[in-house]
């Protein structure tokens, strides 16, 4: 079996040297919980008529100030799974939740109107941004709404944003629009723009996918120690198993709209105890030897 992931953290040095939080038993306490989903169902109206449902009786904890990464197959639910938590879903699908605690506090009545007081970083960000509008005005318009600025604070605060995730020359990027940017760069945006809404929560759709690898391990790292330095909780989808192992501290495994397994990154990958997960590591690419990443 194929285990993408060091006990020693050697594939974590190779996404940059961004190792996990501290090490927390998978069994929170409700103080270390931050989100905790209980019963959520998601249907959409089939093609020929009917309900399929897309996400059945899901149920997992985000712990506060860690990573989790959601790992499975195309079609398992994972884009879907953060789609309902920000109310996004597509026109006709339906949401519904047994219960929803948010910092210990029973929003369940509120999420069935409303989102959850987190932001989202999108997989492709030039068909997030809008092509016709600069980078400045995207930013200073999330300021001024999460931070309730006025227009010149707002300006201010998107520098210092662009400043937070490692863009140079924060100004001239402020004036560019986004086809003006690389891929790289446009990413980095949006995830300043994300971070101007002040989230607690952080929610990552493939963040990666569209990146070369050089820039894909920058990227990942920027993510981690944007969590370290800001207290973020970050819950980041990935078909990647080896972007779980360089950057989650935990995992959820979904396959056909439900999470099969769950629990620490190190133990879930070494000690796998669905069969889904064991395939899933079969599947994977051999991490290098120990010669090769020293090399």
């Amino acid at each position: 079996m194929t285990v993408p992931t060091s006990a020693a953290g050697g594939q974590r040095e190779a996404w940059g040297g961004v190792g996990p939080a501290a090490t927390s038993s998978t069994a929170s306490t409700a103080a270390d919980v931050l989100l905790s989903v209980e019963g959520l169902d998601v249907e959409l109206s089939g093609r020929t008529g009917g309900r399929v449902r897309v996400l059945d009786d899901v149920s997992f904890r985000v712990p506060r100030g860690r990573v989790v990464g959601i790992v499975g197959e195309s079609g398992s639910g994972k884009t879907m799974l953060l789609r309902a938590l920000m109310g996004i879903l597509p026109e006709g699908a339906t949401r519904e939740w047994r219960q929803v605690l948010l910092d210990g506090r029973d929003v369940t009545t509120a999420m069935s109107r409303e989102r959850l007081p987190a932001a989202m970083v999108f997989q492709d960000p030039m068909t997030s941004f809008n092509p016709l509008v600069r980078i400045g005005a995207h930013l200073t318009e999330v300021a001024q709404r999460f931070q309730r600025v006025g227009r010149r604070q707002a300006t201010a605060l998107a520098r210092e944003a662009l400043v937070a995730v490692r863009i140079p020359d924060p100004d001239r990027v402020l004036s560019r629009y986004p086809h003006e940017l690389s891929g790289g760069m446009r990413q980095r945006a949006m995830i300043a723009m994300a971070l101007l809404a002040r989230p607690e929560l952080l929610l990552a759709d493939e963040p990666t996918t569209a990146l070369d690898a050089t820039i894909q391990a920058q990227i990942l790292a920027l993510l981690r120690t944007l969590q370290a330095e800001r207290s973020l909780t970050v819950l980041i989808v990935t078909h990647d198993l080896a972007v779980v192992a360089a950057v989650c501290d935990e995992v959820l495994v979904m396959k056909d709209g439900r999470i099969v397994e769950s629990g620490e990154v190190d133990r879930v990958f070494r000690e796998p105890q669905h069969a889904y997960t064991r395939e899933l590591l079969d599947a994977a690419p051999a991490a290098p030897s120990t010669g090769e990443e020293k090399s």
